[in-house]
């Protein structure tokens, strides 16, 4: 059966997973850390790092280091989150040509689902590297309240970085799947999602026979723990300001350290009452004077300084379980799941909120991608008794006139479902009418996202309100939206397959696509000349040791000499090899090396 991995490709950090032998496990990267830093940067030499060596070099790179790249994706450059993702990044944030968002990293502009692809195809090499063997499927979470544009950005990520993206599911639910995998339960649960960058409410039954359905989500995509690290920034910096009269936000370095300071702190709080924040020479004064930066933070002022982040989680859990048409006492479990449902603070609110004590009985960090694995080996495996019903997070609808947005298909209907209205024209004598498919919830469609556009002729002039057109909105079980409109008096129909767009071209993605291959052999090169390279000087030194010794018992003989001759021969081809990076010179060596590492050691243990 062919192999797919579950990938949560977080904000602040990702983890992938796979099902073996019927249960699903997390695969750890080489420095055996179960997730790793969604970060990427580029070196001076023009080198990309990706994870743990990137978020390693951040400080001293900070321009050229990218972190939170999630909340950027599938957004047009002109949002209120993308203006303020440009004011506090410390690294530049460009309009595309398509009024998408470009990264600059060294002078080179890249798109945001390029930057997610190097993350997606560190996750996808930890999975090979663990399994022996090339993975080509995989499914991949987003969060529940991500649209349609995010998704396809999502997906277009997978495809650059060689993945087949099989299915996008939403991160509450797949948490959900982790949680009720194996368990035979039936229970209506609360999955509450507070992560780095986002935070999503699921309420979804789950039923005998693995049957998972969603009743309803909500979230916001643009919350999370990314928010209360600029808080406690904020704080830090309006201290220091106000002590010195210096604004460290104006230097990038100073920046990236407060920023990972913040960070630092937030996680020592869920633990401890207080913790210090302290960098010294953080920034020099007028007068080239070293300042440094002091200051205690305490639980209590955390807890101030983003009480109304955390209350707004609450209002959206309000909204949430109206939508379901349940009441608290109805929720039988509430999951926590993300790294900000560490906090203290977070976890009385929940438990306040929902009169009951939160489950803590599954990872973090780790339950995304374990469901994400599991419903990957249910869409290969026939056997799996498994069946998910979710919902479409957004409601579809198209522009009518006067610009009001008219629903079809309500927010938190479950999918695949379809949905038909009859409209007439607005106008006298009216031949031709545009259908204008949108998402979202505002009544307002400008405020709304525009998915796709289609026009219906034909139609027989009339006064208006005469001609009757029927539109109807299909969705299937992968989301796909298809809209037809078709004239009542005439038969007459046009329609459309609504294809989300992440701001890329086909063009663009091929070129990506070749791009992260290439840059793939060169790291595997890379990788493999590391190793030949090591392994070539460890047998150098042992052999360079063993010298001395070897020459002094054979220094009578002309043939020990004639074996020194050649063992000095192959220690210099292999430094020569080594000089120039030719890893299959290297490997070549290495044989001769033992052999030489080998006979030295005999010579020596006879003596």
């Amino acid at each position: 059966m062919e192999k797919v991995i579950g990938i949560d490709l977080g904000t602040t950090n990702s983890c992938v997973a796979i099902v073996e032998n019927g249960t699903p496990v997390v695969i750890p990267n080489r420095g055996g850390y179960k997730t790793t830093p969604s970060m990427v940067a580029v070196t001076e030499a023009g080198k990309r790092l990706v994870g743990h060596i990137a978020k390693r070099q951040a400080i001293t790179n900070a321009e050229n280091t990218v972190y939170a790249a999630k909340r950027l994706i599938g957004r047009k450059w002109n949002s209120p989150q993308v203006k303020n993702a440009v004011a506090t990044s410390s690294y530049r944030i460009v309009e595309g040509p398509h009024n998408d968002v470009r990264i600059v990293l060294r002078d080179k502009e890249f798109s945001v689902p390029e930057i997610s692809a190097m993350v997606l195809q560190e996750m996808k090499v930890i999975a090979e590297d663990y399994l022996g063997e090339t993975v080509a499927k995989a499914v991949v979470t987003v969060p529940a309240y991500f649209n349609d544009n995010q998704r396809q950005a999502t997906k277009d990520a997978g495809e650059i970085a060689g993945l087949d993206v099989i299915r996008i599911i939403n991160e509450p639910t797949a948490a959900a799947l982790s949680y009720g995998f194996g368990r035979n339960i039936e229970k209506t649960v609360a999955v509450y999602d507070f992560g780095g960058g986002t935070f999503d409410i699921s309420i979804l039954e789950i039923g005998a026979h693995g049957v998972f359905k969603v009743i309803a989500t909500a979230g916001d995509t643009f919350l999370g723990g990314e928010d209360i690290d600029a808080r406690i920034i904020d704080w830090l910096v309006s201290g220091f300001k106000e002590e010195h009269g210096i604004d460290l936000r104006q230097d990038r370095m100073a920046l990236q350290r407060l920023k990972d300071a913040a960070e630092k702190a937030k996680c020592e709080l869920s633990s401890v009452r207080e913790t210090e924040v302290n960098l010294p020479f953080i920034i020099s004064s007028g007068r080239n004077e070293a300042l440094h930066l002091q200051r205690t933070l305490t639980r209590q002022t955390l807890e101030e300084l983003s009480d109304d982040l955390i209350e707004r989680t609450v209002d959206i859990c309000k909204q949430t379980l109206e939508d379901a048409k349940l009441g608290k006492d109805e929720i039988e479990e509430v999951v926590l799941v993300g790294g900000m449902t560490r906090m203290p603070k977070i976890q009385q609110s929940v438990q306040s909120f929902f009169e009951k004590e939160p489950n803590k009985g599954v990872h973090p960090d780790e339950v995304v991608a374990l469901g994400a694995a599991i419903q990957g080996a249910a869409l290969v495996d026939d056997k799996q008794e498994m069946v998910l019903l979710d919902v479409t997070p957004h409601a579809l609808g198209i522009m009518t006139f006067g610009s009001y947005f008219e629903e079809l298909i309500p927010q938190n209907t479950t999918v695949p479902t379809h949905r038909t209205k009859i409209f007439t024209t607005s106008r006298d004598n009216q031949t031709a009418v545009k259908i204008l498919v949108m998402q979202g919830e505002s009544q307002r469609a400008e405020e709304n996202e525009l998915l796709g556009e289609f026009i219906l002729t034909g139609l027989r002039r009339a006064p208006k309100g005469q001609i009757e057109i029927e539109v109807t909105f299909e969705i299937n079980a992968d989301g796909i939206v298809s809209v037809r409109a078709k004239d009542l008096e005439t038969g007459l129909e046009q329609s459309i397959q609504v294809t989300a767009t992440s701001g890329l071209t086909r063009e663009e993605i091929k070129t990506m696509m070749d791009n992260a291959k290439d840059d793939l052999v060169d790291r595997r090169t890379s990788e493999e000349f590391e190793a030949a390279k090591q392994e070539a000087e460890k047998l150098i030194g042992e052999i360079e040791k063993l010298f001395p010794q070897v020459q002094q018992i054979v220094a009578s003989s002309d043939f020990g000499r004639d074996a020194i001759e050649k063992a000095k021969a192959i220690v210099d081809k292999a430094r020569a090899a080594i000089e120039r990076k030719d890893a299959a010179a290297v490997k070549e060596q290495i044989e001769g090396l033992t052999r030489t590492h080998r006979m030295f050691k005999g010579v020596v243990a006879k003596t």
